[in-house]
């Protein structure tokens, strides 16, 4: 989810804040009808969807679909909020706004497939089922040369649609004992010889000087650029390039020598 300034057409760096005095009489005339003050209150309120909407900036999920999430739940808590309780608008709406949000996650709202895809999907099942029945061989190219789309446009339709397989889906039952899929699939990335080399590479890391080891945790682990490293450690872009460089030739002389 990227931290954009423009959210469903929304640009959220231009919103406007409201004060207490201004969001209590905005929603006072709003319960009353007043279609204006509802709009403006509401706008004046998205700040607060956003800065929750953030929260979830590390759930691969659209950013869009989260803050209209976020609204929905913006908007419930406007018309469920009653101005005679004595408490914030805020501090009621937060989580309504939250529980929206998850919500939405939890129902895989991020993973729903838009009506174009699926009516593209649904006519590649028909062709695939009409080339079947002709006892013709329903491959993919047979589908998009019948069809007269990309091949790729096939794939990504049934992807689409597809439905998701936990890995602890059982897919057979020997002996009393399930075997899951998870049982099936290898792991490509513990094995030995990964385990040997991150070994490895810890103890040459080790050998290094404090200032080195921290100019490469920083720019391979933080990601952050050689600028920025030189402000942090106080010394200049070109020295950082210099360390950087020297650092990484001594682990790979390191691990080519312990090899």
């Amino acid at each position: 989810m990227l931290q954009k300034v423009e959210i469903c057409g929304v640009d959220t760096a231009g919103l406007p804040l409201l004060s207490a005095q201004e969001s209590e009489s905005l929603m006072r005339r709003l319960k009353e009808g007043d279609a204006a003050a509802r709009e403006r209150f509401i706008v004046g309120n998205m700040r607060l969807v956003l800065s929750l909407v953030k929260r979830f900036w590390a759930k691969n999920a659209n950013a869009d679909d989260v803050f209209q999430a976020g609204c929905i739940g913006l908007l419930k808590a406007i018309d469920n909020f009653n101005v005679d309780l004595g408490v914030r608008f805020s501090t009621y709406a937060v989580p309504m706004i939250l529980g929206e949000i998850k919500r939405f996650l939890r129902d895989g709202n991020s993973l729903r497939v838009s009506r174009s895809i699926r009516d593209t999907a649904y006519k590649i099942l028909k062709t695939r089922e009409r080339l079947e029945e002709e006892h013709k061989e329903a491959t993919i190219a047979k589908i998009a040369e019948a069809m007269q789309v990309r091949e790729r446009e096939v794939v990504y339709a049934l992807d689409a649609i597809s439905d998701p397989v936990s890995l602890y889906e059982p897919v057979c039952n020997k002996s009393g004992d399930a075997l899951l899929l998870m049982d099936q699939i290898s792991d490509e990335k513990n094995n030995d010889e990964v385990w040997t080399e991150h070994a490895a590479l810890a103890e040459a890391m080790d050998k290094l000087g404090e200032r080195e080891r921290k100019i490469l945790f920083l720019r391979y682990f933080e990601g952050k650029t050689q600028t920025e490293i030189s402000d942090e450690v106080g010394i200049s872009q070109a020295q950082v390039s210099r360390l950087e460089k020297n650092a990484i030739n001594e682990i790979r002389g390191s691990i080519a020598y312990d090899a």
